[in-house]
């Protein structure tokens, strides 16, 4: 396992951000919670991370990424070109996160809201903490 992908739970653009990653890994590399979820909020916790962090969370080997960092670090376990992505990194934090928190400030606007985190599919449960 490459980590663990903590993620809005109620946001659409999360939702098929996870979605996305899903079909990207068929390996299984990532499992995922929702930032709302018990165990979510325990991760969040055991790694000394704030309980209102408004971002993407990646963990990997007990060393947690937020932002830009964390969704560029996860596209080098993709299949195809998205592994390319990671390159991204050499670009400073502060330009990279200035992008991620416009998307991330405007997501609910653009992309939507539910009202309750997603439910996987029978399929895909097993790649999904609880």
């Amino acid at each position: 396992m490459a980590g663990i992908i903590l993620f809005d739970g109620v946001c659409n653009f999360c939702n098929s951000s996870v979605q996305f990653i899903i079909k990207r890994d068929p390996a299984g590399c990532f499992k995922f919670a929702s930032l709302q979820s018990e165990i979510g909020k325990k991760l969040l916790r055991e790694h000394g991370i704030h309980d209102e962090i408004d971002s993407f969370v990646l963990i990997e080997d007990n060393t947690y990424y937020i932002k830009s960092s964390a969704a560029l670090r996860m596209c080098k376990n993709l299949q195809g070109l998205w592994r390319l992505l990671y390159l991204f990194l050499i670009i400073p934090p502060p330009i990279r996160d200035f992008f991620y928190d416009l998307i991330a400030k405007n997501r609910y606007k653009w992309f939507g809201i539910r009202e309750s985190c997603m439910l996987p599919t029978k399929e895909e449960r097993d790649r999904f903490l609880e």
